[in-house]
């Protein structure tokens, strides 16, 4: 358990820098950031590969690019669930997913 909320801490300041970095991103606090690591974990767990599986043709086409698409749409689904973030764009939401990744990774590696 201490390991997954060590994750979601690491996840959340990497909202927090990513929403700094970009324009388009708002978040409140660092609660907000917590939830939307939260959501955005759970998201990636159960909603990301289900969409995945119903657009393999279009990303088999894009040769994966299309995962940026479903990406982007997981975020702003998750700017609408969690009060304190927003996106402002689809552009802002696949401009997110790319940089938090990103810090994401680099937060894991200097783990």
């Amino acid at each position: 358990m201490i390991k997954y909320l060590w994750k979601w801490l690491i996840m959340a300041v990497a909202v927090l820098i990513t929403a700094y970095l970009l324009p388009g991103v708002n978040v409140v606090g660092l609660w907000a950031a917590f939830v939307v690591a939260v959501v955005l974990s759970v998201a990636n767990t159960f909603l990301k590969p289900i969409l995945i599986i119903l657009t393999l043709p279009v990303n088999i086409l894009s040769l994966g690019l299309f995962t940026l698409v479903i990406n982007a749409f997981i975020v702003m689904l998750t700017a609408y669930l969690v009060p304190g973030f927003s996106v402002a764009s689809f552009l802002s939401a696949v401009l997110f997913s790319i940089v938090l990744s990103m810090i994401s990774f680099v937060f894991s590696v200097i783990k």
